[in-house]
């Protein structure tokens, strides 16, 4: 039987945090065993609000891959590959934007909120502005029916089906799949500093590559409860970045919800949580931070590995343009044969 395909990725603008990895790199690691999977390096994404910093875009590359292959995928599973290396997505973003509107790209609730979150007002790059259009043609140029986001993506993929319904109704056959958003459990972990989303670019993220000073530092100044001045206080659990990276993070649920109770009736101080938290990122990351140094030794292994699944997803992809291209009944050239005497 064939494998439902699963695609996701990352943009690449440099490493990934423990938030890449509670909310998708522990799916990756299941789905790699389950379904047929492709890992976009985003670079070409990337760009549509780091034009001006490519070499920060470029660098990521590697580092994105570092750390997939650090964590546990499998290259032989998974297939990792590069964006701006596979023109049939680009092709078919621009195809794809004759099928939507304007309005309704500035309509989408994912991109209002990151307009507005970015200050662009006005001022918003053609290809933001343009993302969902670009994100359809990454998920159909695949055939993926599973699409793992973030809840806050989830009006992206509404507007992928979208435009696979408009092909498919032009096209008077079903020539593209839709496909379903699959939200983690694990909803997106706030900052260090308790504000907002934890980021790269916003420095309040742990790296999957931290050193053991850096983990320590970022725990002991994470946000608990303002009011919870004593040891004896009664404390708040919710709203508590501490207890909010335990949730997600602390394997022994028994203990920590006994931990939980007696921070609420008071006895239990930030010091403690803080320790056991620390202890458990620790352990988290160390083991990957080694295995991505000593990848990070062999760049030319690291390059191959994206050069041949660039290889295999360029083949995916074309064939799918050339599908939707001939469904469309749009002029296709043929290759010349040329007759030798």
């Amino acid at each position: 039987m064939t494998r439902p395909v699963v695609l996701t990725g990352d943009r690449t603008t440099g490493p990934l945090h423990i938030g890449h990895y509670a909310g998708s790199l522990l799916n990756r690691l299941r789905f790699q065993d389950t379904h047929e999977q492709f890992l976009l390096l985003a670079d070409t994404q990337a760009l549509t609000d780091n034009a001006h910093s490519p070499d920060k875009v470029r660098v990521g590359v590697m580092e994105v891959a570092l750390d997939y292959l650090a964590v546990g995928i499998d290259p032989d599973k998974t297939t990792i590959c590069l964006q701006s290396h596979l023109p049939a997505l680009a092709e078919l973003s621009m195809l794809y934007l004759n099928f939507v509107t304007v309005a309704r790209l500035e309509r989408n609730p994912t991109i209002k909120d990151e307009i507005r979150g970015r200050g662009f007002g006005r001022d918003i790059p053609a290809g933001f502005l343009c993302y969902p259009a670009a994100q359809a043609a990454d998920i159909t140029a695949f055939k993926a029916t599973v699409v793992p986001v973030g809840e806050d993506q989830a009006p992206l993929i509404e507007q992928t089906n979208e435009i696979v319904r408009r092909i498919n109704t032009t096209a008077r056959r079903a020539i593209l799949p839709e496909a379903q958003a699959v939200i983690p459990q694990v909803g997106r972990l706030p900052g260090v500093d308790g504000k907002a989303k934890m980021s790269k670019s916003g420095g309040n993220a742990i790296a999957l590559s931290a050193s053991p000073d850096e983990i320590a530092a970022a725990v002991k100044a994470m946000f608990t409860d303002p009011n919870h001045l004593r040891v004896e206080d009664p404390g708040r659990v919710e709203g508590n970045v501490v207890f909010t990276y335990l949730d997600a993070f602390d394997e022994d649920r028994t203990t920590l919800e006994e931990l939980k109770a007696q921070y609420r009736r008071g006895g239990v101080g930030d010091s403690r949580i803080k320790h056991r938290l620390d202890d458990i990122l620790q352990a988290l990351i160390g083991p990957t931070r080694e295995r991505r140094t000593q990848l990070a030794k062999d760049p030319a292994y690291v390059l191959d590995v994206i050069r041949r699944g660039t290889e295999k997803a360029r083949s995916r992809t074309e064939a799918t343009k050339r599908e939707v291209v001939e469904g469309l009944g749009l002029f296709m050239l043929q290759p010349s044969i040329h007759r030798f005497r």
